[in-house]
């Protein structure tokens, strides 16, 4: 009896107690309230464009321009041309961005491995008007000689043209906007990327090339499970800058009608086409270009919200792993 009674408080002692201080309630106050915030900012955008732009969606033919007689007909070579340029700056980045945080985090000496870091970084600093300028002055003529290569060996493929006098002899394609957005996503995805690679743990590393695993091996095996769902969400967040671009791409791109070739001039983005005219705006194409951002802004959404399924898909595999 006496042990039972003694036992009691013992085990009534080990019980954790939870401590709320005043500095910890203020502070969930002030994310809470940071957090509803930023869902009014977002909801208050979603509805000013549905009121401004819904009566876009309706208006007469002859508000759409001569290209097109309806607001379908108007905003799917836009949104076909932001979808497009945002592909090419993924397919470049990617892969680069992934490679250089690769090389930063495991490969690279500290001597080396930090100024680069600094480089890649004071990318994201630069505004995206200079990007614009440095892509109409500088790389277009530049990628002229590449557009007449392509466009003479692999001509047959619809995408590269088949016919020389449709190669862009400005150089200002879509192309030419995918590879300035490319190198404008690039710190981005590098930056995210390289601090989920640095967070792997080491022993997991470790325990591979104790296995006998190459070095490449343990980057496949340890490395990249570890950060899919890291990389994922740099990938997407790069996606989204892309989409949204709007200077850089219209002073790259050379206005025109739809063209499925890359290499001559046309396949405006939602953003640069607003960009563009809205200067020149009467009161009806105001709200079809209202119209058209709200297509950008829900496409935003949707990409943003399969990544976050993506991401969260990848975290409850790696929980049950």
């Amino acid at each position: 009896m006496s042990s039972t009674t003694k036992e009691k408080p013992l085990a009534q002692e080990a019980k954790p107690r939870v401590v709320t201080s005043v500095g910890d309630r203020v502070f969930a106050g002030l994310t809470l309230g940071a957090s509803l915030i930023i869902l009014l900012a977002l909801a208050s955008v979603f509805i000013f464009l549905l009121v401004k732009g819904l009566p876009g969606f309706t208006k007469a033919a002859d508000v759409y321009g001569p290209r097109a007689s309806s607001f379908f007909g108007y905003v799917s070579p836009l949104l076909g041309g932001t979808l497009i340029a945002a592909v090419i700056a993924l397919i470049i980045a990617v892969p680069l961005a992934w490679g250089i945080a690769l090389v930063i985090s495991h490969y690279a000496p500290r001597f080396i491995a930090v100024p680069v870091a600094y480089l890649v970084d004071l990318l994201a600093a630069v505004p995206s008007v200079v990007f614009g300028l440095w892509g109409v002055i500088v790389l277009a003529p530049q990628m002229v000689p590449v557009f007449e290569f392509l466009n003479t060996y692999l001509g047959f493929i619809p995408i590269f043209g088949g016919d020389d006098d449709v190669v862009s002899k400005s150089g200002r394609t879509i192309l030419t906007a995918g590879v300035v957005l490319a190198i404008m996503i690039l710190p981005i995805i590098t930056a995210i990327t390289r601090e989920v690679f640095s967070r792997t743990p080491r022993l997991n590393q470790e325990a591979a090339l104790a296995l006998g695993a190459t070095r490449w091996e343990m980057m496949r095996l340890t490395v990249f499970p570890y950060g899919r769902s890291g990389m994922v969400s740099a990938t997407m967040l790069g996606l989204g800058r892309a989409l949204g671009e709007t200077m850089a791409v219209a002073m790259v791109l050379s206005l025109g009608g739809w063209n499925v070739n890359l290499l001559g001039p046309g396949n405006s983005s939602i953003a640069a086409n607003i960009a563009s005219k809205y200067k020149e705006r009467s009161e009806d194409l105001l709200s079809v270009l209202i119209a058209t951002g709200l297509v950008l802004f829900l496409l935003t959404f949707l990409v943003n919200f399969t990544a976050r399924w993506i991401v969260g898909r990848s975290e409850r595999k790696m929980a049950s792993a």
